[in-house]
């Protein structure tokens, strides 16, 4: 975190403003005051919001759990980030193009329009959103039919190491388990299906005690939700599936606790007012909000030293 004078609303030394900081990516300001913190959540395609940040704590036993899909249950960040880059090259035209090591914090945890709309800003300065997201479905449900008829990418979606095994022992525990994604339905469901082929543990509908995506796609001829604009890092879907896909009160939220490997997770699990642990391998680092998660694990049964 770093800290800096001014915010968009706030400056440090006005209106009880102590002080300011900002992560790495920058796509949140924490601003203090005496009694109280909140966070100023960014937005690229012009929407911000501001939300109470409150302190987080948790108790172990673990009444439940909620887990991030992509990185996290299931690593598949690499596949993502280069339809994005597939989708920035089909803009300008340029078969060739690459994107660079340091967009990865941008267009990894957050909407599919933040990232477009970040890779726009950066090589495309007149490219359009909206061709944008056409461009990206036409390669997503091409290359999700490539994987499916077995042509595609195959290493697109490997479950994470020692998921089977952390999933059954949590259930044995009897800890209910979210499942929680930025990631729009038509993608996140094969994800995790996917996986649960490969470690043959059946369907995941029937297996999770929950699942919250960011919703359909809206796209010319059918209707869409509101899963744009309110993905992580705003609390939301965090948020959701506790209180209403777990059905878990607020004042019972130091027995839950989020994990996730992404910045923009993190954020949105401290939002929502959980303890968060943060594992290895995704862009927290790169995101400069290690010091929001309450742990860090590398391995997913770590998880089980936390929890129990």
């Amino acid at each position: 975190m770093q800290e800096i004078k001014k915010s968009d609303y706030f400056e440090t030394g006005r209106d009880g403003v102590l002080k300011i900081t900002t992560p790495d990516d920058k796509k949140i300001d924490i601003i203090e005051f005496a009694d109280k913190k909140l966070a100023y959540v960014k937005s690229a395609i012009g929407y911000p919001a501001i939300y109470p940040m409150p302190e987080t704590r948790f108790e172990p036993k673990a009444d439940a759990i909620l887990m991030d899909l992509d990185g996290t249950s299931v690593h598949s960040e690499s596949f993502w980030m280069w339809v994005i880059e597939q989708t920035t090259a089909r803009l300008l035209g340029n078969p060739s193009f690459k994107r660079e090591a340091e967009d990865e914090p941008f267009i990894s945890g957050h909407s599919v329009s933040e990232h477009l709309q970040y890779m726009i800003d950066k090589y495309c300065k007149d490219g359009s959103l909206q061709l944008a997201r056409q461009y990206y479905f036409e390669i997503v449900n091409h290359e999700m039919a490539e994987i499916l008829a077995g042509r595609g990418k195959q290493d697109a979606f490997t479950p994470a190491p020692h998921l089977k095994e952390f999933l059954l022992e949590v259930k044995k525990e009897g800890i209910k388990i979210g499942l929680v994604t930025s990631g729009l339905y038509e993608k996140a469901m094969p994800e995790i299906i996917s996986a649960f082929k490969q470690l043959d543990m059946g369907d995941p509908v029937d297996f999770y005690d929950a699942i919250i995506t960011a919703g359909q796609a809206l796209r010319k001829g059918q209707t869409g939700t509101l899963g744009e604009l309110e993905p992580k890092p705003h609390p939301w879907l965090y948020a959701e599936t506790a209180r209403v896909g777990l059905n878990i009160p607020y004042d019972r939220r130091h027995k839950v606790i989020g994990l996730e490997d992404s910045g923009a997770g993190v954020v949105s699990i401290k939002l929502a007012g959980f303890s968060c642990v943060g594992i290895s391998g995704g862009n927290i680092a790169k995101a400069g909000v290690g010091e929001l998660c309450d742990y860090h694990i590398d391995d997913l049964l770590q998880m089980l030293n936390i929890i129990l």
